[in-house]
């Protein structure tokens, strides 16, 4: 098709496509802002360009209404869109550069927080009953896990919490890196959740971390008969300045606390699930092992 008299592709998009999970979180104040700023961009540009919105979302491949709901700040728009857009208008780079900011707004606001939270810690003392923690899970295990949920999650909400987890790991990559403790329980690591590759690419990533110099993880044993464990999991941040964060499910609703007698007794719970655990030498063993089994 042509615009203005210049030919353009037509956009990979469905005319009409108004998919799930790429709205805007009411609540989210930063995200608001942040698709109020790119859908208005993306409005003065199109106008400038002199672009009617049917001339423009039949060149994007995206129907007249989603297009509306774009440029108003009321949905996100999708990489692949703006890459799109870009072309169209001519913009040299300009709005598919909006990708960065508008990836941060797909993940969820109590995701970006925690993100940032781990961004500063300089320690973290993590235990995960339920599964194995979201810091050291693969993106196939991850979806494979996500995927399982009921009630059920759309498609994109199961790739948008996929790619926040993933997002996450690079607390991983700092320099210099936190301390960092996990504590697993045995039958996590035995389920094959997603079928026996995930679960031995899952174990294989956990060896990889395991050694890490800053990285202690420890397997709980399904044969303890005492365990510290049994009020839910546990989370401790601690950051540069002596300050600290912590969460368990059994302490003040599961949220977050900075309280200094509720921080003790989260580290104290931790302390002793870790004495009552593998030690890290002997979890990687143990790790090593399974992974020979599956």
């Amino acid at each position: 098709m042509s615009v203005n008299g210049e030919a353009v592709r037509v956009g990979p998009g469905t005319a009409g496509a108004d998919e799930p999970g790429w709205d805007v979180d009411p609540d989210d104040e930063w995200a608001l802002a942040v698709v109020a700023t790119v859908g208005r961009q993306l409005k003065l540009r199109r106008e400038a360009a002199g672009v009617r919105v049917p001339e423009f979302a039949l060149a994007v491949g995206y129907g007249e209404d989603l297009v509306y709901k774009i440029e108003s700040g009321k949905r996100i728009p999708r990489p692949e869109y703006l890459d799109t857009a870009d072309e169209v208008l001519g913009a040299g780079g300009l709005v598919a550069a909006m990708k960065e900011d508008v990836r941060k707004v797909r993940y969820p606001k109590k995701v970006r927080d925690l993100a940032q939270m781990e961004a500063r810690a300089v320690e973290l003392q993590l235990y995960d009953p339920l599964h194995i923690h979201g810091l050291l899970q693969t993106p196939e295990y991850a979806r494979a896990l996500l995927s399982m949920r009921r009630p059920a999650y759309s498609s994109e909400e199961v790739e948008r919490f996929v790619s926040a987890r993933v997002a996450r790991r690079s607390v991983f990559e700092r320099d210099p890196a936190p301390e960092l403790g996990f504590i697993l329980e045995e039958w996590t690591l035995r389920r094959p959740l997603g079928g026996r590759e995930v679960l031995r690419a899952q174990l294989e990533h956990l060896l990889t971390v395991a050694r890490l110099a800053t990285v202690e993880l420890q397997v709980m044993p399904t044969e303890r008969q005492e365990h510290a464990g049994v009020d839910g999991g546990i989370e401790v941040l601690k950051f540069a300045d002596g300050t600290a964060v912590g969460r368990s499910p059994a302490m003040a609703g599961g949220r977050a606390v900075s309280d200094l007698r509720q921080l003790r007794i989260l580290e104290l719970r931790y302390g002793i699930i870790r004495a009552q655990a593998l030690t890290p030498r002997e979890s990687i063993a143990f790790v090593e092992d399974l992974l020979g089994e599956t």
